[in-house]
């Protein structure tokens, strides 16, 4: 009986150490709706100077970074969609960048 007792207790003792993590909260739901207007925010900047980047949203790119993070999104893929985001994010404040630092550029004779 101890034996018993003694194994049941071992098997509820893995069986807690091993038992899978609760969901994750919709705390990433609230991080990607945050992420997502300051990412279009970004874009929308970078494209009034001529500066978005084609794999952002461009229609012939194999990317679009912003449509696959919205569909992600819409699938639950939370994290997914944030590490997208991130990209999209950067895509467009470099594009931003460059199309400031660029603005004068021409020939030089």
């Amino acid at each position: 009986m101890k034996k018993l007792i003694a194994a049941f207790g071992l098997a509820l003792l893995i069986a807690g150490c091993t038992a899978s993590t609760p969901e994750k909260p919709s705390n990433l739901q609230a991080q990607y709706e945050t992420a997502l207007k300051n990412a279009q925010a970004a874009v929308d900047k970078a494209a009034s100077v001529g500066g978005e980047w084609r794999d952002i949203r461009w229609k012939k790119s194999k990317k679009k970074y912003l449509p696959s993070a919205i569909k992600a999104a819409e699938a639950g893929d939370y994290e997914k969609a944030l590490k997208l985001l991130e990209i999209v994010q950067f895509q467009a404040e470099a594009g931003y960048k460059q199309a400031m630092a660029q603005k004068n550029a021409g020939p030089r004779f």
